[in-house]
């Protein structure tokens, strides 16, 4: 069993402190040998003073990018072939490119930008014929633009040129808003509509996989800023198990996760799950979700369920734990029966998601609303046959 993140931290306290009071015991071979930097090392690094960490929150809250709900438009100029031949999931390759801004008045902006593919299911080409990109934006061309106070942000695409496709982008967008709803500790999401112009030697045509026609995509807010609105920093640490999470936080995300009915994710692992630290409780942790086209609520026809799980397809629900009792749950799902409402309506908020889609996503929710609503269901489906599992 995995020691607990506390344990680690304290026993790192102390190693440090031994090597800090006799340097000169540690050979030269042994120090040119050193391992990497411990993961365990984040939890016991100084903290900023009170007005750093609010002037951090102040920032990050007030990104531009995300102080508006309307699809941004841009043109993303690159070798998108290059791009899409880059499938290897542990490849650094970085390749340059040309963001294009609209500005008032009929003018254009246009910055330099770095191109790199990332992911793993989506990245392979039996899957999808583009790949998710990030995008790493130049410090000195940003400000005054919408991606004022970026460095660098993920861009989901189009899993392959065709509406349907579109249809899992907006409806992916949709979760987003869904967990904003539910608690501000959670990442935003921006709906943008991209024009891909695919430039090979100079020359422009088609890209692979991709359209000059203007499709959407979404901009996912920065781990960092995440972590700054919370007053917290990213401690992403592996193997770790329920008992070290935020009691609340941690029943509140996995009752997500079963009403939208996803089930790609581990914390144990680190899959789609970043851990954060707060300032103010630095003795746990804080899960935060994100990426959410595997789930039932998008029914995205690409989704694949883990073969280890009991259920067939993406759209079955399954609750991973952790065990909890009833009274505990039905406190934490008060705060959605009471937005039972705002987040029926979100389906209707998205722009150009089509009346299939929005049906389909608020009566996956209904169903969800429904099964809790009823007499007895709470036990039925997260008591009686919860696994106590300490970590999934």
């Amino acid at each position: 069993m995995a020691p607990r993140p506390l344990q680690v931290a304290v026993m790192l306290v102390l190693l440090l402190g031994t090597l800090d009071a006799a340097p000169a015991q540690v050979p030269a071979k042994a120090q040119a040998a050193a391992p990497k930097k411990s993961p365990y090392a984040k939890l016991v690094e100084p903290w900023p003073d009170a007005e750093q960490t609010r002037r951090r929150r102040l920032d990050a809250e007030s990104r531009r990018l995300f102080s508006r709900a309307d699809a941004l438009p841009f043109t993303l100029t690159t070798d998108f072939d290059a791009v899409n031949r880059d499938r290897d999931p542990n490849s650094s390759k970085h390749f340059p490119g040309v963001l294009t801004l609209a500005r008032e008045g009929g003018k254009t902006d246009s910055m330099p930008v770095t191109l790199s593919a990332r992911g793993h299911f989506r990245r392979m080409s039996r899957n999808c014929a583009a790949v998710p990109l990030r995008i790493e934006f130049p410090s000195d061309r940003v400000k005054g633009t919408a991606f004022d106070g970026q460095k660098s942000l993920k861009l989901v695409t189009q899993c392959r040129d065709d509406k349907d496709f579109d249809q899992y982008v907006l409806r992916e967008y949709a979760v987003y808003r869904l967990l904003n709803l539910l608690t501000p500790r959670s990442f935003r999401a921006r709906l943008v509509r991209p024009t891909y112009v695919n430039e090979t030697a100079g020359k422009k045509a088609p890209a692979s996989g991709q359209t000059v026609m203007p499709r959407y995509g979404l901009l996912i807010e920065d781990d960092g800023d995440v972590a700054r609105r919370m007053e917290g920093r990213i401690t992403d640490l592996p193997r770790v198990e329920f008992k070290d999470l935020d009691r609340d936080a941690l029943t509140l995300m996995m009752l997500f996760e079963y009403m939208i009915g996803n089930t790609d994710w581990s914390i144990y692992s680190l899959h789609n799950v970043h851990l954060i630290q707060l300032q103010r409780q630095p003795r746990l942790l804080f899960p935060v979700p994100y990426d959410f086209d595997m789930a039932g609520v998008v029914n995205a026809s690409y989704a694949v369920t883990n073969s280890r799980l009991s259920i067939r397809s993406v759209q079955e629900r399954l609750y991973r734990g952790p065990c909890r009792s009833v009274a505990e749950l039905e406190t934490a799902l008060a705060p959605f029966r009471a937005k039972k409402d705002a987040l029926m309506a979100v389906f209707d908020s998205v722009p150009d998601l089509d009346h299939t889609s929005g049906r389909d996503g608020k009566k996956y929710l209904e169903e969800f609303f429904s099964a809790i609503s009823r007499p007895g269901s709470v036990k039925r489906l997260f008591v009686d046959g919860c696994e106590r599992k300490p970590a999934i």
